[in-house]
C-alpha cells in the first residue's frame, strides 16, 4: 500500500514524503530504521492513522503517582542508553506487575504502531499525563530530544512525590495525637464521668456548674450517641461530596491560603509548583503564552488564577513577567528579582528552576516550623480537656471531705 508520512530526523528536521509497505507497522519499523521518529502516517487517500482515531475506553484510567515516576524514570533511562520507543515501553511492559500500567502500556505501544505521536497516546490518559507532561513529551518529540525531556518530567515527578511524601509523614504524629485526645474525651465521657454521677446522687452531693454540664454532656453522649454517629457520617459524607464537585474544590483552594501560617505554607507550595512547571517549560522551548495557559490548571486557587490572567495580559502587550509577579504581591521579591534578571539575560526557564528549588527549600523549613507549633497547641488542648473533667468531677469531692471534717 501507499502511504504518506510526517516524520522527524535525529536533529529536529521535519520529513514529509510517501512510500510503500504491507502494512503502516512494518512502513513505521522501516523509517525508524533510517533514524526517522514517525509522527504520523496515513495509507494515501484516507484520514490520519493517529491515537485519537481509537476509541477511548481509558480516558478515567487512574494509576497512583509512585508508578507514573517509576515510568518516567524508566523511559529516560531506557531512551538514553538508546533504546527505541517502542522496545522501551515493551521493556517496562514485562517487568510490569499492575494491570492498569500493564493495559495502558498496550494502548500506548498499539498507538504508536499505528503511527501516532507519543504524545497523542499519552493524551488518551488524561487522569495519568496531565498537560504539562504531554506538552513536554511534544517539545522532546518536536526537538529530537524526548530522552532529556523524560528526565525532566522524572525530576518534577520525583520532587513533586516526595513533597507529598513529607506533607503526609510529617502530619502522621498530630494526627495520631489528635486520635488519642478524642479517645480519651469519649472514654472519660462514657465510662468515667457515668460512675462519678452515681457517686454523687448516694452521697446527696449537689454538684457545681461545671460538673452539672459535663455530666450533663455525659448523659447525652450515653442516650444519643447512635444520632450522634449518624450526624459525623452525614457530616463527613457532606464534606467529601463538596470536595469532590468542581465548586467545593473551588471554594477549598481559596480558604487554603487564607488561614494563618498554614496559608503561607501553601502560597509557597503552590509558588514551588507553578515555578518549576514554568521553567520546565520554557527550558523545553514552549512558548511564554502557551507554558501559562498549561500551568493554570495546576492550581485553582483565585488569587493565583488572577495573577495568570494578569501576567498573560502583560505579555500580550508586551510587558515583563517578572514585573507582574512583583506587583501581585504573591510572589517572594527575591523570586521575583530572579525572574527579572532570567527575563534580560535570556535565560527565564532556568532562573524559575532554580527559584524554585530555593522555594523547595524554604517551604521545608516551615512545613518544619508549622509542625512544631501545632504538636504542642494539640497536647496543650488535650491537658486542658482532661484537666477540666478532672477538676469539675474532683472539686466536689474535696468539698464534700472537707464539709466531713
Amino acid at each position: 500500500m501507499n502511504l504518506t508520512y510526517e516524520a522527524v530526523d535525529a536533529v529536529g528536521r521535519q520529513k514529509r514524503d510517501t512510500l510503500k509497505a504491507s502494512s503502516p507497522k512494518h512502513a513505521v519499523e522501516q523509517l525508524r530504521r533510517q533514524g526517522l521518529y514517525v509522527k504520523s502516517i496515513t495509507e494515501t487517500g484516507k484520514p490520519k492513522r493517529t491515537g485519537a482515531a481509537h476509541a477511548r475506553p481509558d480516558a478515567e484510567l487512574r494509576i497512583p503517582l509512585k508508578s507514573v515516576v517509576i515510568f518516567t524514570r524508566q523511559m529516560a533511562m531506557l531512551l538514553r542508553a538508546g533504546s527505541g520507543m517502542v522496545q522501551a515501553l515493551s521493556a517496562i511492559r514485562r517487568q510490569s506487575k499492575k494491570p492498569a500500567l500493564t493495559a495502558m502500556i498496550n494502548s500506548i505501544i498499539a498507538d504508536l504502531e499505528d503511527g501516532a505521536t507519543l504524545t497523542e497516546a499519552l493524551r488518551r490518559f488524561p487522569l495519568v499525563f496531565d498537560p504539562v507532561y504531554c506538552a513536554v513529551v511534544a517539545a522532546g518529540e518536536a526537538s529530537a530530544t524526548i530522552a532529556v525531556m523524560f528526565e525532566r518530567l522524572a525530576e518534577i515527578l520525583g520532587k513533586r512525590r516526595a513533597l507529598r511524601n513529607k506533607v503526609i509523614g510529617t502530619m502522621v504524629y498530630p494526627a495520631l495525637l489528635v486520635t488519642m485526645c478524642m479517645g480519651i474525651i469519649v472514654t472519660l465521657l462514657t465510662f468515667v464521668i457515668p460512675r462519678f454521677a452515681d457517686m454523687f446522687v448516694q452521697l446527696g452531693v449537689e454538684p457545681p456548674p461545671s460538673t452539672k454540664m459535663l455530666l450533663a454532656v455525659a448523659d447525652g453522649l450515653r442516650s444519643y450517641w447512635p444520632f450522634l454517629i449518624l450526624a459525623l457520617v452525614v457530616t463527613g459524607g457532606a464534606v467529601v461530596f463538596s470536595l469532590a464537585s468542581k465548586r467545593g474544590r473551588q471554594i477549598m483552594a481559596n480558604w487554603q491560603t487564607a488561614i494563618p501560617l498554614l496559608g503561607r505554607l501553601r502560597t509557597g507550595l503552590i509558588q514551588g509548583q507553578v515555578l518549576r512547571t514554568l521553567g520546565t517549560l520554557l527550558e523545553s522551548r514552549v512558548g511564554v503564552l502557551d507554558a501559562l495557559e498549561l500551568v493554570r490548571g495546576s492550581t485553582r486557587n483565585r488569587r493565583f488564577q488572577k495573577l495568570f490572567d494578569d501576567v498573560e495580559q502583560s505579555v500580550t502587550s508586551g510587558g515583563h513577567l517578572g514585573t507582574t509577579f512583583e506587583r501581585s504581591g504573591l510572589i517572594d521579591p527575591y523570586v521575583c528579582q530572579a525572574i527579572i534578571t532570567g527575563e534580560e539575560s535570556g535565560n527565564m526557564g532556568p532562573a524559575m528552576t532554580y527559584a524554585a528549588e530555593m522555594l523547595e527549600e524554604s517551604n521545608t523549613e516551615v512545613l518544619h516550623t508549622v509542625m512544631k507549633l501545632v504538636e504542642p497547641v494539640i497536647l496543650i488542648g488535650m491537658g486542658v480537656v482532661v484537666g477540666t473533667v478532672a477538676v469539675s468531677l474532683f472539686v466536689p469531692l474535696f468539698d464534700l471531705t472537707s464539709a466531713m471534717r
